[in-house]
């Protein structure tokens, strides 16, 4: 393992280096700006004027906060976390923490469940087999990003599976948002340093335009550790509880290029790519002294690397005062992803090595049209198709198989996932009310192959309708309540489907299921939107009901008479349901207050009997500050996160976390146009607590519970230019 560089001399290489990124002048008087989304109804709607929740985060937001990943910027987020386990992972047991960020829960539903999106391309799935698991929320930089829009519900009527619990769209920079004020050529720069995980960062953007044509070039490199903790046993071996030693670097890289054709035609172009490496020396994979066992672990090493390649091709036409067509958008696009783990163990026995992968090859068409109708009723038709291929595979290879197994071997066989699916919508305003129905059918089908896997394959195919019926009534000019009915549906992954795995000599066995069925979900939102002078509010109730819920289930035998078999299948049912409470005060042209609480409650039942649905997230609210004054900027940030009832965790051996509350604050000072200083302390009162999303499994009597803490203290300190 490489030696850490100590962050000091990061941040002192960032107060001497090139500038970056500034944003808009300090001293001009904040107004509540109408937030626009495109992900709640696939066109362009103000994000009160849609009939459920969204919530959207821009670059400036992520930037004033220091955020260095997904998880950092979603932080403040009611009823949204990112999963993200310490990494004490085994090299052919646990992947505890190996996946990273793993992926987005919205509202109790999590990993695949939701969809996640860049410029409106699906991510790869996440995926988990023995010990590798692989996430999909590392496979983008947060500093590459634009804006962030999340939709909560059912997001199938507008995209297809996948969307069962919401959607999260992250959109990339594009030239228009550094080409501001006529100019032709502009850039930006930003180097930032945290002690949080003692890394560096530096990114760099340029934009020009020439005629029609603008052009975009984005690069960032980040080089960092392990993320810290509470934790302060340094053995090294399982007794340990500081986190174990990383080195983790990426690079990312997006290129645009856009051509106004003519008035009408407007041609875009995307290359997009991100390399991720992390190497871990895994302390606390080693055998403690105090053991008996008669295999010990001596070492353990790990080598990932992830990486995903996307190139895209989009024709926008707009006429507004066309007859039949004001708007229409193609894309056409290819996405490639693989992430490989390797990890080296050494035994007093015989050493083992294991080296997996999972890989996504996509192909893809989205094309959508928009149509404006007159006459008795007037509305806005918007209709579309999208088709899409994925090419799915995984690898398990290394010496030293599990007793019965041989390597290489196949999680899952190779799979086509083939999904096509058309959609219409209408927004319909008549005076104070507004009625959005949609209606969206899907075909998709799973293509495996036999070659290189063992074990028995099926084919399967299905399709699916998802409704939608939204309404939005403007009672007043001032009161808009809203209710939203939609459905959703998300089809079994490959490895769900077929997958084959058996330990004779620890006594489980892993076995596919060739009569899984789709995920289905009827979701009820109503709410209501409030606005009195500068003050805004928002009320939301939810009730999700889910059909088929996907869950892999011991169904017969035990490890007592060693013949456990494990498989994916359909439970009877699940639901959820909560509530949120959002409010934003503008006190004035400097000061601005945000206050949110969410709570939700949920459980699945299969044969009659109700069990809590632990990925449901306990109760949480937040108060944050924002001040803007001349050149200064400061924000603070009040967190409360309720501890698990325990009656809401299934499995009573679990540990439960207590409640806890943090406090963020953040100060920027714009030392003239061009350059601007930021810093943030976070958990300013050093508290040691945990998070629900990211210690859910881990057993009450576990002696390294102060592993999986929360980071405590930590600076972040940013040095932004623009010209």
């Amino acid at each position: 393992m490489l030696r850490k560089t100590p962050v000091a001399l990061a941040l002192a290489a960032a107060f001497c280096s090139s500038p970056s990124l500034a944003q808009s002048p300090a001293d001009t008087p904040v107004t509540r700006l109408r937030e626009v989304t495109v992900t709640a109804t696939r066109t362009e709607r103000e994000v009160d004027a849609v009939p459920n929740t969204v919530t959207q985060h821009d670059a400036k937001d992520s930037q004033q906060r220091g955020a260095r990943d997904l998880k950092d910027l979603l932080a403040t987020e009611l009823d949204v976390a990112v999963r993200a386990a310490p990494a004490r992972f085994t090299a052919a047991g646990t992947p505890t923490g190996r996946a990273g960020n793993e992926g987005i829960n919205i509202r109790g539903l999590e990993g695949n469940q939701v969809l996640v999106m860049v410029d409106g391309i699906r991510l790869p799935n996440t995926f988990s087999f023995g010990a590798f698991s692989s996430g999909r929320l590392d496979l983008v930089d947060v500093d590459q990003l634009q804006s962030v829009d999340i939709l909560r519900g059912p997001a199938s009527a507008q995209f297809g599976g996948d969307g069962l619990a919401g959607a999260v769209n992250l959109t990339t920079l594009s030239p228009d948002d550094l080409l501001t004020q006529g100019k032709t050529l502009a850039g930006r720069v930003r180097l930032s340093a945290s002690t949080v995980d003692d890394s560096f960062a530096t990114t760099a953007a340029i934009a020009h335009a020439h005629g029609d044509l603008k052009t975009l070039l984005k690069l960032t490199h980040r080089q960092g550790h392990e993320t810290d903790s509470r934790g302060d046993n340094e053995a090294l071996d399982s007794r340990r509880t500081r986190p174990d030693p990383m080195d983790i670097g990426s690079n990312s890289l997006l290129a645009k290029a856009r051509l106004r054709v003519n008035a009408q035609h407007r041609l875009n172009a995307t290359l997009e790519a991100r390399e991720r490496k992390q190497d871990t020396e895994v302390y606390s994979a080693r055998t403690a002294p105090a053991s008996t066992a008669t295999t010990r672990v001596l070492d353990l090493d790990g080598r990932d690397k992830a990486q995903r390649q996307r190139a895209s091709l989009e024709h926008q036409f707009e006429d507004l005062n066309g007859t039949w067509l004001q708007q229409a958008r193609t894309t056409v696009y290819a996405q490639t992803s693989k992430t490989r783990q390797y990890a080296f163990e050494d035994r007093n026995t015989t050493d083992r090595i294991r080296d997996g992968f999972y890989k996504e090859a996509l192909l893809g068409l989205s094309t959508q049209g928009q149509t404006q109708l007159s006459g008795a009723l007037p509305q806005r038709l918007s209709y579309g198709v999208d088709l899409s291929r994925s090419a799915i595979s995984g690898l398990r290879d290394g010496t030293v198989p599990p007793a019965g197994e041989t390597f290489p071997s196949k999680p899952f066989p190779d799979t086509r996932y083939t999904l096509g699916g058309a959609f219409v919508q209408s927004e319909i305003d008549s005076g104070s009310l507004t009625l959005i129905p949609g209606l969206r059918f899907d075909h998709y089908k799973l293509s495996p192959s036999a070659t290189g896997y063992t074990g028995p394959i099926v084919r399967l195919s299905d399709q699916a309708v998802t409704p939608r019926l939204g309404l939005i009534w403007r009672a007043t000019p001032a009161l808009a309540p809203y209710a939203q009915l939609a459905g959703g549906f998300r089809a079994p992954t490959p490895d769900q489907v077929n997958n084959g795995f058996a330990n004779p000599v620890q006594g489980y066995s892993s076995i596919g299921n060739p009569n899984l069925k789709a995920e289905k979900a009827s979701s009820l939102e109503l709410g209501l939107r409030a606005q009195t002078g500068e003050l805004h509010w928002h009320l939301a109730a939810y009730d999700n009901h889910y059909r088929n819920f996907i869950k892999q289930e011991l169904v017969s035998g035990g490890f007592a008479t060693r013949d456990a078999v494990y498989q994916y299948i359909n439970l009877n049912q699940a639901h959820i349901y909560g509530a949120e409470a959002r409010v934003q005060w503008q006190a004035s042209t400097q000061l601005r207050l945000d206050a949110g609480l969410a709570y939700s409650h949920g459980n699945t039942k299969a044969a009659g009997v109700e069990t809590p649905l632990d990925t449901v997230l306990p109760l949480r609210a937040n108060l944050r500050l924002r001040y803007e004054s001349g050149p200064w900027t400061a924000h603070a940030l009040l967190t409360r996160m309720n501890g698990k009832a325990r009656s809401q965790v299934a499995d009573a051996t679990w540990f439960v976390p207590p409640g806890a509350t943090t406090l963020d604050l953040g100060l920027g000072w714009k030392i003239n146009p061009q350059f601007e200083l930021q810093a943030n302390l976070k958990n300013l009162g050093n508290a040691r607590y945990w998070q629900w999303s990211d210690v859910r499994g881990l057993l009450a009597n576990s002696t390294v519970l102060d592993a999986s803490t929360a980071p405590g203290r930590s600076v972040q300190l940013a040095l932004n230019a623009l010209f």
